[in-house]
């Protein structure tokens, strides 16, 4: 249990699964380009594929590093703790520039849904963009109990619309079922490499969940039931909506432009549509609070590490959060609403790709190195069985990189920028080693303490 917090204060399971279903998927909203871009047979197929080859592995591998150490701070303490301070700087630079891009996401989304209901707003897109990210801020301010409450009704509020699709679809007279084919026949590679990206973007996540383990009554029994239950939600919602929507008529092309309220209306009329709607516009705010809450809990852990200003550790003195990390979150997020919805979702993928890989390496270095630490949870392979655990996502991810470099036009640029960006980490580790070599310098008595941080 985190220090200076009451078992009260704890978040509990229903509201973790919440959270976490927020922060992974949000709703089937996002997917809507996946059928514009390899057509019927393919996304049915990548919608069961990606999860088998990368979403189950990323949740065996959190579940065991995280009942190995449920600590907030999540996978930057485990990448730290199983290669050193370096690497650890690295995943938590990483995943802190993943996690800008990945927030910047959804107030853009956020606009794109109440234009639903008043086209008008386009016109003051940042406006509102920003009213997201601080009335979110001041929320995660708040703690982790309030996101937890807001949390289970908003991600009630974006699976209602969709509950509400599939019963007036399934028992619809007018509607034809058709048996799914499973193909990628006819997909080029540069079409397979951004449909990728959409579908690995809509199962991304299941790690930054972790970073407030501390924070989380029975955090490794909570995140064992948690993690499978949202599991089940996300993949179920997703086959369904795709299913529907492939056979609904609906035009791709429209689909991707005005997103699943274009469905609602089609298939129930107006007033379907306006609740697609506001499921999004819950969705958007749900995701945001969500991963703005798992990230805000990493510079404050590398900052008491001393890989970050001091001042990024403190909390509020009344509601025990750290206000600093999260106001600097959201002052970073401010600048990049900028980017389409494209771009920052390769960019998104690519950073995030970048720091599981060394949580993945995390996860065997520490079963040679450190066998008998307890594990209430242990995926039951051995060392061989991990790397080939491993490889199936990394080889996913290889693929989807590849094929988007080969593709001409503006999607070879946000690439590009993310890999550019990727090595920033090198620069930044080596300013801070210069920084706090001048800390020594002025103070001999912190020598000890200096070089056991380097």
């Amino acid at each position: 249990m985190k220090k200076g917090i009451s078992s009260k204060q704890l978040l509990k399971p229903l509201a973790l699964v919440a959270i976490i279903f927020l922060t992974v998927s949000g709703g089937p909203y996002g997917l809507e380009p996946l059928l514009q871009y390899v057509g019927k047979d393919a996304a049915l197929f990548l919608l069961l594929l990606v999860p088998l080859l990368c979403s189950i592995p990323t949740i065996l591998i959190v579940l065991e590093l995280n009942s190995m150490m449920p600590v907030d701070g999540g996978y930057y303490k485990w990448v730290n703790r199983a290669m050193g301070r370096r690497w650890g700087f690295y995943e938590g630079w990483w995943t802190w520039l993943y996690s800008f891009t990945d927030l910047a996401i959804y107030p853009v989304l956020f606009v794109t849904y109440l234009s639903f209901f008043f086209p008008v707003v386009a016109a003051y897109k940042v406006i509102i963009c920003m009213l997201i990210i601080w009335g979110s801020a001041g929320l995660n301010i708040l703690g982790i109990m309030p996101v937890g409450k807001v949390s289970i009704i908003l991600g009630s509020l974006v699976l209602i619309p969709f509950f509400i699709l599939f019963g007036i679809s399934f028992f619809s007279p007018s509607f034809h079922f058709i048996a799914p084919v499973f193909s990628l026949s006819g997909v080029s590679f540069a079409s397979l490499g951004v449909a990728l990206y959409t579908v690995m973007w809509n199962f991304s996540g299941w790690d930054n969940t972790t970073t407030y383990a501390g924070e989380v009554d029975k955090p490794v029994r909570s995140y064992l039931i948690s993690m499978g239950i949202a599991f089940v939600l996300v993949i179920v919602t997703y086959l369904l909506t795709t299913y529907i929507t492939q056979n609904s008529g609906v035009d791709f092309k429209n689909l991707t432009d005005k997103g699943y309220p274009l469905l609602g209306s089609l298939v129930a009329g107006h007033w379907l549509g306006a609740l697609m709607s506001l499921g999004g516009i819950a969705s958007t705010l749900g995701i945001f609070s969500a991963v703005m809450l798992s990230i805000s809990r990493i510079p404050k852990a590398m900052a008491d590490d001393k890989l970050l200003p001091e001042k990024l550790c403190k909390v509020h003195p009344k509601y025990n959060t750290p206000y600093v990390s999260i106001a600097v979150c959201a002052t970073v997020v401010s600048l990049m609403v900028f980017w389409t919805f494209t771009e920052l979702l390769i960019i998104d993928v690519i950073l995030y790709g970048a720091g599981l890989f060394l949580e993945f390496v995390s996860l065997i270095i520490l079963r040679v190195k450190e066998p008998d630490a307890p594990r209430p949870f242990k995926i039951p392979l051995n060392k061989y069985g991990l790397i080939i655990l491993v490889l199936l996502p990394v080889g996913v991810y290889v693929v989807a990189l590849v094929s988007v470099l080969n593709k001409s036009g503006n999607m070879v640029t946000p690439a590009i920028f993310a890999i550019c960006a990727l090595l920033t980490a090198e620069v930044a580790w080596r300013f801070v080693k210069w920084k706090n070599k001048k800390v020594v310098v002025a103070k001999p008595q912190d020598m000890v303490e200096a070089n056991e941080v380097f």
